[in-house]
């Protein structure tokens, strides 16, 4: 009897106790290639769309908006620093596009192929409206088309959209240097705005917002043109819903 309970003790034992660590080793052995050759993949970035004009003797000459699919967007411009002077400047503001706009633009950009291949009409015979380019990247594609005009309906509705949103941000970029420099030239700038914004020649209202709001917050500027800024923010959070 003790004999079996000595073996039975050191059966429960010997099936109880812990596997050697060297049982490990060759599942290491084996894994460790796969963890080398197969990283974890990484997140997509973010897909970008840009557009670019030059058109020289205009105001600006050259401007460039970069958007990303996760709503980053980015208005770069040379230009004059007023309407009365010859100096120019570069401006760069950074901004977030609204849901609705940011959608519309890779829709026609998906619509347009990405373009990937010729998008100008090719006419000689057609006015010279500046010197236009779209491009798309993201982690497969990278395309770039230059043109004067081009007969697809998607490439003509987002040149046409980013005409306006360059617009809006123009406009902010001279609200701000006549706030500083020239308050009194800010009445005849808003009524254009203003204007703008009511005939739908501007999209993204609430890319200016900041600069139209140190307007109506400064009581040193006329109540007229503060008023105007508090519509033109009415106007943009009509346009773009609250997230």
């Amino acid at each position: 009897m003790a004999s079996n309970r000595c073996n039975l003790r050191e059966t429960v034992f010997h099936r109880l106790r812990p596997r050697r660590p060297d049982v490990f080793v060759p599942i290491l052995f084996c894994l460790c290639p796969i963890l080398l050759f197969n990283p974890p993949a990484r997140a997509a970035g973010p897909a970008t769309v840009t557009f670019t004009l030059d058109f020289p003797r205009s105001d600006p000459e050259h401007y460039s908006i970069s958007v990303q699919s996760d709503g980053s967007a980015v208005y770069e411009c040379s230009g004059k620093i007023s309407s009365d002077s010859d100096d120019t400047e570069t401006y760069q503001v950074a901004f977030k596009i609204s849901d609705a706009t940011g959608a519309r633009i890779f829709d026609l950009a998906a619509q347009a192929g990405y373009f990937s291949g010729k998008i100008d009409s090719g006419s000689k015979k057609l006015a010279f409206t500046g010197s236009k380019k779209l491009a798309y990247k993201d982690e497969r594609r990278n395309f770039t088309a230059d043109y004067n005009f081009s007969p697809q309906p998607a490439v003509q509705q987002l040149t046409a959209l980013f005409q306006n949103v360059a617009a809006t941000l123009d406009f902010g970029r001279r609200l701000a240097y006549y706030r500083r420099y020239q308050k009194l030239a800010l009445d005849d700038e808003m009524k254009r705005m203003e204007d703008q914004a009511r005939h739908g020649d501007l999209a993204e209202l609430q890319a200016v917002k900041p600069i139209l709001q140190e307007i109506f917050d400064d009581r040193s500027v006329m109540n007229v043109v503060r008023a105007r800024a508090q519509r033109i923010m009415e106007m943009g959070k009509a346009e773009a819903p609250s997230r």
